[in-house]
């Protein structure tokens, strides 16, 4: 079942006539899943993709190769190249990008433990780029990612 934020959200898309796209690592398709059980989210539903793994990065979302090696697969700049390259291929208003580490195993460090995710949000007149710190388990700290994201995308349609 969607939160308030993800249906508040969904009902000021279909307000605005926008459409959403997700492309998402690690909420692994919750924002698209949690979109899609909205009433009527059929008219503002583009879809999504999950890119978990680094190929998929690489391979299907065109991330310049050496690139995650550098900054890590969870890292501000390759969320926002997710966005950007994704959004080239699929015709949406809003295109969302998420990475993170909900769970230990990935490149946390102490500045960038887990809970640690990186929104990246184009807009058809701007871009923006989140960073969060969420506490709790995997299933918490995903919970509240999609939150955060379903408030700032909500934020822009009252704009």
């Amino acid at each position: 079942m969607p939160s308030e934020k993800v249906i508040q959200c969904c009902q000021a898309l279909i307000e605005k006539k926008w459409t959403i796209s997700f492309v998402e690592s690690a909420s692994g398709g919750k924002l698209c899943n949690e979109f899609s059980t909205v009433i009527n989210s059929g008219q503002i539903l583009i879809g999504g993709l999950v890119c978990y793994h680094v190929s998929m990065k690489e391979d299907l979302l065109l991330i310049p190769k050496g690139t995650i090696e550098q900054h890590t697969a969870e890292s501000a700049i390759v969320t926002k190249l997710m966005a950007q390259n994704f959004h080239r291929f699929v015709t949406s208003d809003i295109c969302v990008a998420l990475t993170g580490l909900a769970s230990p195993g990935g490149s946390e460090t102490p500045s960038k433990p887990v809970g640690t995710i990186f929104v990246d949000i184009i807009f058809p007149d701007k871009e923006i780029a989140k960073r969060f710190k969420f506490d709790g388990n995997p299933e918490q700290i995903i919970a509240q990612a999609v939150d955060a994201v379903a408030n700032l995308v909500y934020e822009e349609t009252q704009l």
